[in-house]
């Protein structure tokens, strides 16, 4: 009696055990982020100090993740990272270094002017003292030379040769440059442009208007445009303006200095 009592018991024990497997709740497969891949490659450059190759990345996911909270906190890793940089820069000398490193963070975090006060005061403290010691420095042959080029030109001096353009037409009062490797994200091609265009820019003092589909595309044009022209002349301070036309091709309208 008490064997046959026993193994009901335990048909009983089974069959609750089999329904309650049955009625648990199924995991659903949680969707993965695959945005995790990528924001793990950004933060590998900014701790190994890639910075050209995590504003690249950075670039990359606030097109493909317009809305993510996680690129404000990056976005601020690098401009703080560019301002470390402009700091080694600034103390090894290289006040050109220094002014890049600085352009491009303010170009990342435009909405924190106060975050880039600091090293803008100090680059403009030792452009001065340079300037000062240069000038102190300079023989009395030196200063007569810099003297006689500050002159204005005889009648009988001949005109200075003009500098060639390389993209624009000088005797235009404008001129359009497309940037159609904005739209496929190809930033080696945007970067060779723009060292073309800023070549121009300086030789003709150009006012640049950046032409884009999206407000965000701005800061980075111009930090890389700004970037190159103060390669070129440290002193020339480039005229940049915007303008939205999500319809339209990305193109820089260069106007010269009439």
């Amino acid at each position: 009696m008490m064997s046959f009592a026993t193994r009901c018991l335990s048909i009983v024990a089974i069959s609750l055990l089999l329904a309650a497997c049955q009625s648990a709740p199924q995991v659903a497969n949680l969707p993965t982020d695959d945005l995790v891949g990528a924001f793990r490659q950004l933060e590998q450059s900014l701790a190994s100090g890639q910075l050209d190759d995590a504003e690249s990345q950075l670039d990359a996911l606030q097109r493909r993740a317009t809305g993510d909270t996680r690129l404000e906190q990056y976005q601020r890793q690098l401009a703080e990272a560019y301002l470390r940089q402009g700091q080694q820069a600034l103390q090894s000398g290289d006040l050109n270094g220094a002014a890049t490193a600085l352009s491009r963070a303010r170009s990342l975090m435009p909405q924190a002017p106060a975050l880039t006060t600091g090293l803008d005061g100090a680059i403009a403290q030792a452009r001065e003292t340079q300037q000062t010691n240069a000038a102190q420095a300079r023989s009395p042959a030196d200063q007569a030379a810099v003297l006689k080029a500050t002159q204005p030109p005889s009648a009988d001096a001949p005109a200075p040769a003009q500098s060639r353009a390389k993209l624009i037409d000088p005797a235009a009062a404008s001129s359009v440059v497309p940037l159609p490797m904005l739209d496929t994200q190809d930033n080696e091609r945007l970067r060779s442009l723009l060292d073309t265009v800023a070549e121009d820019v300086v030789a003709f003092r150009c006012a640049v208007r950046i032409e884009v589909r999206q407000a965000k595309d701005f800061p980075w044009v111009a930090a890389l445009l700004n970037a190159r022209i103060k390669r070129l002349d440290p002193s020339f301070s480039a005229r940049l303006s915007q303008a939205i036309n999500p319809g339209q091709v990305p193109q820089l309208v260069l106007t010269p200095h009439r």
